[in-house]
């Protein structure tokens, strides 16, 4: 028998492609697919981009190796854009591009923790941050979630659970799964007790293109004094430009902070990919307004959700926005994976189990409605109105 590495070989297998495999078994029944697995994009991107990448792509500019810190034009407008909409002193040596933030997490994990230390995540979790730090051999504590809060975090429990040695808190604002969003104040509390702490913040800001006002800034973080020493922001382009295939993240943080994530990334990769982050440097300050129409297209799905959701007094909806709903369903003594597996089986729709991002979350369902138009939204209603468990 072959000997793995038992770190990685007591993780589950990735459960996106186990979900979409449900949906093979559907025979379309009750109409087309409802795929609201994915946190993906439900558009294409703009044409200007799919131009600017096959340009970049054709360039003999961008097949040798590049800056491991990033292209230099993208770093500067990354940081131009996060400095605005901030109001806050952001420059390219601020900045580290990464290929996807699930990347930007691996290497601000490996930067400031070590095999043995001790990360501290909310429950319900991103997943893939949970399994980045199990393979790491980074231990996990756990801040419970509250659906009564509307899942965000409170202060009193984040401070319950801080004790000396935690090297790091990982959040997600707007959040994954739940899509709750955490109001500046309530991050400027928990930073605060993070510094008191000794331990540094994460703040995954994947889905913040898609938060409601597109003028004021998500928190007051980068403003405070000596931030670069307790504060790690990061980001995906994936979803405001519609490429996730061509995975680009990025870090911001203390220039000290950057040289490190520069060794790791020297071993990981050596850089983003390049053709890539020069499409996405012209695209940032080109596509503005074509960014807010997709907001706005976003928070109408999100609007949809909620009017669908209204209507299903036994489907509810505990917490919504950005890209995601997060759904207590009406069956409470069955595993959520087996709720989802019929749905995707017998309706038609697709969504991630509440099982997936934590223990005690059987009773949720994760619906990404980013991925389907409101039109298609709408038919959930039907769908879920009928649905039935098997023998219950």
């Amino acid at each position: 028998m072959p000997h793995f590495n038992p770190l990685i070989e007591k993780l589950s297998p990735p459960p996106v492609p186990s979900v979409l495999a449900w949906a093979k078994a559907y025979d379309g029944a009750k109409g087309p697919l409802i795929d609201l697995s994915q946190a993906v994009p439900g558009y294409p991107p703009h044409p200007d981009m799919l131009k600017w990448l096959g340009e970049a792509a054709a360039s003999t500019e961008y097949t040798g190796y590049g800056a491991i810190e990033g292209e230099p034009e993208l770093r500067r407008a990354y940081a131009e854009q996060v400095a605005t909409l901030y109001g806050a002193a952001i420059t390219a040596e601020n900045i580290h591009i990464t290929s996807g933030c699930n990347q930007a997490f691996i290497a601000a994990a490996m930067a400031i923790a070590r095999a043995g230390d001790t990360v501290l995540m909310t429950n319900p979790y991103y997943f893939n941050q949970e399994t980045t730090l199990a393979m790491l051999g980074i231990n996990v504590e756990l801040a419970p979630l509250d659906a009564g809060a509307g899942f965000l975090p409170e202060v009193e429990t984040v401070a319950s659970a801080l004790r000396p040695g935690i090297r790091a808190l990982a959040l997600v604002s707007p959040n994954n799964p739940t899509g709750a969003l955490y109001p500046p104040e309530l991050l400027q509390r928990i930073y605060e007790l993070c510094r008191a702490n000794g331990t540094w913040l994460i703040l995954d800001e994947t889905y913040r293109d898609f938060l409601p006002d597109a003028v004021a800034a998500p928190h007051g973080l980068f403003r405070a004094q000596g931030w670069q020493d307790g504060f790690i922001a990061l980001y995906s382009f994936s979803k405001s430009f519609c490429i996730p295939g061509h995975r680009l993240g990025a870090i911001t943080a203390g220039p000290a902070l950057i040289a490190q994530v520069a060794k790791i990334m020297d071993n990981l990769q050596i850089c983003a990919p390049r053709s890539a982050q020069a499409a996405v440097a012209r695209a940032i300050p080109a596509l503005t307004d074509w960014r807010l129409a997709n907001r706005a297209e976003i928070a109408a799905r999100a609007n949809a959700m909620r009017d669908v959701m209204s209507r299903l007094p036994q489907w509810k909806l505990q917490a919504a926005g950005a890209y995601f709903a997060y759904i207590r369903h009406p069956f409470p003594d069955i595993d959520s994976q087996f709720v989802a597996e019929k749905l995707a089986k017998l309706a038609g729709v697709i969504c991630l189990p509440g099982d997936y991002f934590g223990e005690g979350q059987e009773n949720y369902l994760r619906f990404a409605f980013a991925n389907a138009d409101v039109p298609t939204i709408l038919k959930l209603e039907e769908r879920l109105a009928g649905f039935a468990l098997p023998g219950i």
